[in-house]
């Protein structure tokens, strides 16, 4: 994790995917949205077969490779249990439908397929301070989403709308999107140090630290149908998240998943767990 340096994802993206040279070649990968094609070029000269999707597929510049049109809010036009990767760099905060975008990964992937997935990261202190007094992403930098800013057409007669910062998502609503649709976290890989956010850490980090123990705690009393060791390693997965100060600082989400079972298993285990609809909430 750098304190000093760039802030561009596609900087940080390119040093994960070289570091990961010998476990993409020869592998299919989907990335969508691909935008002008950057993290596709990297991947293609690794040696993975590289196939790239967007809403605006005309902004793609990569020669001798089509970029064909997906909208990450509808069915992404590839069949089931196709690609060994998925690349979803800096797309799921525009998309209204964030289930059913994890769904459509889970689809394409094999198993055991890897979700590789950017998105700046809402949890950082800095983006929770400046949600608190403004609802914006940057407080006194940036106006909250409106029809000006947030929302444009790529060219005139296109009747798909790209939508800016509209779906600013944290890690815990991610995890549990990414869970229920049969994925786990393999990895959180850290990048660069948000100076606000480390700044505001060392104020609020013993309050941030006792109020998500206390969470923890409570739930583990509640909800005696549940089993302990169950009820242990979700909420104590939930908790590492929520008190990690790497993700209260970190700039970026660059997060790691693996297909981990079939959505036959995922919704089983779902209804496993609320079988007493009267039970204690």
């Amino acid at each position: 994790m750098k304190f000093f340096g760039t802030k561009d994802i596609k900087v940080f993206v390119e040093r994960i995917l070289n570091s990961k040279k010998d476990e993409l070649k020869n592998q299919i990968v989907i990335d969508v949205p691909a935008g002008s094609g950057y993290s596709t070029r990297i991947l293609r000269q690794l040696g993975a077969e590289v196939e790239p999707y967007d809403l605006f597929p005309d902004f793609f510049r990569v020669e001798g490779l089509e970029c064909k049109q997906a909208d990450l809010s509808g069915n992404i036009p590839v069949p089931d249990h196709y690609a060994d990767y998925v690349l979803c760099q800096e797309g799921i905060e525009h998309v209204p439908d964030q289930l059913h975008m994890f769904q459509e990964f889970y689809r394409i992937l094999k198993k055991n397929g890897t979700l590789l997935l950017t998105t700046p990261n809402y949890s950082k202190l800095r983006s929770r301070f400046s949600y608190l007094l403004s609802e914006s992403e940057y407080s006194f930098k940036m106006m909250p989403p409106n029809e000006l800013d947030s929302v444009w057409f790529s060219s005139e007669g296109n009747p798909d709308i790209y939508l800016g910062h509209l779906f600013l998502i944290g890690i815990q609503k991610i995890r549990v999107l990414a869970k229920i649709s049969g994925f786990k976290i393999k990895k959180i890989h850290h990048l660069k140090v948000n100076h606000t956010s480390f700044v505001l850490m060392i104020f609020f980090y013993p309050l941030i630290l006792w109020i998500n123990l206390f969470a923890y705690l409570r739930a583990m009393r509640k909800r005696q149908d549940i089993d302990k060791d169950r009820k242990k390693s979700i909420y104590g997965e939930i908790l590492k998240l929520g008190i990690d100060p790497r993700i209260l600082v970190d700039g970026h989400l660059f997060i790691e998943f693996e297909k981990e079972r079939e959505s036959i298993e995922v919704y089983s285990v779902l209804q496993s767990r609320y079988t007493d609809l009267n039970a204690e909430t």
